[in-house]
């Protein structure tokens, strides 16, 4: 069954639209200083709401791609929107750590994991001659979401409203967007093949597809994990993903600490950009060159960035050439594992599959925030943090050297 090509292009467009209103929580740092004067509270224990929100998104990842492999997308994306929602309108009446904790943290976080978890794997399903691509694009709104709220929020709501109202607004207009999104996310019919006859996208290692996996079989989730290959991927993407996470928890403050004053504010939009650049051209260039031989090229580049963007943090053009390229490494880890995963495994149970793997970056959030704001009360400055996220990135480099495609398990007899 061929379906028309507009077709596949409105889940691609709800993935983006779900994503644009789901990156928000990557601007999270625009609240540390209000609730810092507000509450007094230092830059750790502020910190914390990331780390809960991020591990949230991945822990309720894994149900959310459960569900949706069973049940369908649009049903599990509309709970997820109406849960982020709720979480950021509760936390617009914090008077208290806990209850930011429960609801920024919590609450929206797990909206955001039940939200993100549905969008990758549809577009696999639909994209498979240009799953790369796909899956950029689709994810590209997940970095671009913070690019457009943080100066928003920061130079024009939070001054006019306060956080409590934009805080409440931003509720307002998220629960409009992921409910738009979740009515266009749904799976392909039965017996789907794309428009082009060419429907297999490069294999991990640059190889067609089908040298990788034989074509027809798809990995369950507990032969998945039985593959060593699912490990050092997970390694990679967790370490990788923790440098990445330790810059973006903590952009304004570092900028700040560096003398930029309200060029660091500048560095979310400009963060975005290279976030949002790395999701989808590294997604492009994982077509062509091959989905491992991307993931080594970038985690090299982001060993040699993150040094080298605290050393040279005071100068405003190095600043923001340096944060391009830290965001746009870790953007090319949430596009390019995700197709990897689909190259590797399939999509037929890709729901659970991704989302396991995916748990590598709940780990990140909570590795990475607490580096940089541990090492920040510590010292005062934030420099051992990044010889430390350059150390992670060398060794998630060692894993994906490791890695290879895994071998289909042999046919009962």
């Amino acid at each position: 069954m061929t379906d028309a090509t507009p077709a596949r292009w409105q889940p691609l467009l709800g993935g983006v639209l779900m994503n644009l209103a789901l990156g928000v929580i990557y601007a999270w740092s625009v609240f540390v200083a209000p609730f810092g004067e507000d509450f007094g509270w230092n830059r750790t224990q502020v910190s914390v709401v990331f780390t809960i929100a991020i591990l949230s998104v991945g822990s309720w990842f894994v149900v959310a791609g459960f569900l949706q492999d069973r049940f369908g997308p649009q049903k599990v994306a509309a709970f997820g929107g109406i849960l982020y929602a709720l979480g950021f309108y509760l936390a617009s009446q914090t008077e208290s750590l806990i209850w930011l904790y429960i609801t920024f943290g919590a609450i929206a976080g797990a909206g955001n994991g039940f939200g993100y978890a549905i969008p990758i794997p549809v577009c696999s399903k639909w994209f498979p001659d240009r799953r790369g691509l796909a899956v950029g694009l689709v994810v590209g709104g997940y970095g671009a979401g913070s690019g457009i709220y943080g100066p928003l929020a920061r130079e024009v709501l939070i001054p006019a409203y306060g956080w409590q109202g934009t805080m409440q607004i931003s509720a307002a207009v998220f629960l409009v967007m992921t409910l738009v999104a979740a009515r266009l996310l749904r799976n392909p019919p039965a017996g789907y093949k794309p428009p082009t006859a060419a429907a297999a996208a490069p294999a991990a290692g640059g190889a067609p597809r089908a040298a990788a996996v034989p074509v027809g079989h798809e990995f369950a989730t507990g032969e998945m994990v039985r593959t060593p290959t699912f490990y050092l991927l997970w390694i990679a993407y967790c370490l990788g993903a923790a440098a990445g996470l330790m810059v973006i928890s903590q952009l304004v403050p570092v900028g700040e600490a560096a003398g930029l004053g309200a060029a660091a504010g500048l560095g979310l939009t400009i963060g975005a950009i290279g976030n949002t650049g790395g999701r989808v051209l590294s997604g492009w260039m994982s077509d062509t060159f091959g989905r491992l031989n991307t993931l080594r090229l970038m985690v090299l580049l982001s060993a040699v960035a993150l040094p080298l963007f605290f050393l040279l943090a005071g100068q405003v053009a190095l600043f923001y050439l340096l944060l391009v390229v830290i965001y746009y490494c870790y953007g090319t880890l949430l596009s390019v594992f995700a197709s990897t995963c689909a190259d590797f495994y399939g999509t037929r149970n890709m729901g659970v599959n991704y989302g396991l793997l995916f748990s590598a970056w709940g780990v990140a959030g909570i590795v990475g925030p607490v580096i940089a704001g541990r090492v920040f009360d510590a010292t005062q400055s934030y420099e051992i943090a990044f010889y430390l996220a350059a150390g992670l990135s060398v060794v998630a480099l060692a894993a994906l050297m490791v890695a290879r495609a895994p071998q289909a398990p042999p046919a009962a007899s």
